[in-house]
């Protein structure tokens, strides 16, 4: 177990490249098994969640070798198995993305419940839903461990109306899809950044797909797939939190390669922060000193930061919306309306001077500018985590964030590349 210690009133400032998208990665590396030929893939973070990922593809029997910092090949001519190592599938939620590939390749799939944060109720129901209109069997044993089988005939193009808009039931239903027999079209589909990034894998393997980056994909199904060479987005989780470490310390930050064309519900939301960004070709500038006062809304009335399937403001960032509200003036309601643990671990900032009502499981009323002070405190997930390390560099005195290992899964060596733009924070071992 490690911990940072975090001194904090030293603004941020500098240049910061992005890490690629983690759950775009997450697919992709599954996606791998989808054929026997070699994928190399460019932009891959690393981090704990893709570590294990990768741990877990050669544990099926794939090879895979580092030809970079953030490049690798993956050959998976023979798989070695249907079950994914379950005490590592446990640990990440992208586990159960192997559901399809497995099944395309071997006919079956034995699959442990997934792990990831534990920040509501993150439903299955529409992977079965999806994979059995595709054609597999989706059993539940007593072990809490899932049986998949697909009959000879293989997965069967189906028109698909998902019932909720979930990007990992999207990407299995996708993955099986491309190799369908006829055509399959999936309606209520999710189309963040992350499902446009493995749709556009798959086509470079051979796949035909329509309709990427919108709720209704028309996929015509091929017998083959193949290898291919595969550049991985930036993570504009990342840049959202960049912006918003930037805003709250006070300094001038650039971000390169930012990844615009993915911002633009960010920027809007962080500019009714009073948050301003930049566009300088395709990068993007935070100014640095800005002043920070809450836009109200045209009647007066107090604005809110909500999250939604995208194209609405993604829910990974409402941890650092949060966090940076307390530094603005004014008002304004952050509406989690997604997951309904996700604002539990605001009594952590409260307890650093926060002037924040927790109203019920979704909403927090934030009033600020509020000072905030360093305190000890542990982080309970991904995101929660970046926004308390926000908070405590922008904090007066010294603080003590604890399992750090949960911001490891999500943000690639950030003590490190935070350091070189001014911050103090120290790793250690507990």
């Amino acid at each position: 177990m490690e911990k940072f210690i975090v001194e904090g009133g030293h603004a941020i400032a500098g240049e910061f490249t992005p890490a690629g998208n983690k759950n775009e990665a997450l697919p992709v590396l599954a996606a791998c098994l989808l054929t026997a030929e070699p994928v190399t893939l460019h932009n891959l973070p690393d981090i704990s969640d893709i570590r294990d990922m990768l741990a877990l593809l050669r544990g099926l029997g794939v090879e895979t070798e580092r030809l970079g910092d953030h490049s690798w090949r993956l050959r998976a001519a023979t798989l070695s198995g249907d079950r994914p190592e379950p005490e590592i599938a446990r640990r990440i939620r992208g586990s159960f993305l192997l559901a399809s590939p497995l099944l395309a390749r071997l006919g079956s799939a034995q699959l442990d419940m997934p792990g990831g944060d534990r920040i509501g109720l993150r439903r299955l129901d529409t992977h079965q839903l999806a994979l059995e209109q595709l054609g597999a069997r989706v059993t539940l044993n007593p072990d809490r461990a899932f049986r998949l089988e697909l009959p000879k005939r293989g997965f069967r193009g189906r028109h698909i109306f998902l019932d909720e808009a979930s990007v990992t039931a999207t990407e299995n239903a996708l993955m099986a899809a491309a190799r369908a027999k006829g055509t399959t079209v999936l309606e209520n589909a999710a189309s963040e950044p992350h499902v446009q990034g493995l749709c556009r894998l798959l086509v470079a393997m051979g796949a035909r797909i329509a309709g990427i980056g919108t709720n209704r994909l028309e996929i015509e199904g091929v017998a083959r797939l193949g290898g291919c060479e595969h550049s991985l987005l930036p993570d504009h989780t990342e840049v959202g939190s960049l912006i918003g470490l930037a805003a709250f310390t006070g300094g001038e930050l650039l971000i390169r390669e930012a990844g615009l064309e993915h911002l633009r519900m960010i920027r809007l939301m962080f500019d009714r922060l009073g948050v301003r960004t930049v566009e300088e070709g395709p990068h993007l500038r935070v100014p640095g000193d800005q002043e920070l006062v809450i836009r109200m809304d045209l009647d007066d009335a107090i604005p809110k930061i909500d999250d939604g399937p995208w194209p609405a403001f993604p829910s990974d960032l409402t941890s650092i919306m949060t966090v940076v509200a307390t530094r603005c003036r004014g008002t304004v309601l952050i509406f989690e309306k997604m997951f309904e643990n996700r604002l539990f671990w605001v009594d952590r900032l409260i307890g650093m001077g926060a002037r924040i009502v927790l109203c019920d499981l979704h909403r927090a009323v934030v009033v600020g500018p509020s000072r905030l002070t360093g305190a000890t405190i542990t982080t309970p997930d991904i995101r929660a985590g970046m926004a308390l390390l926000i908070a405590a560099l922008g904090a007066q005195g010294t603080s003590e964030i604890q399992n750090v290992q949960q911001i490891d899964r999500g943000y690639e060596a950030i003590d490190r590349r935070l350091n070189a733009l001014g911050a103090h924070i120290r790793r250690e071992t507990m």
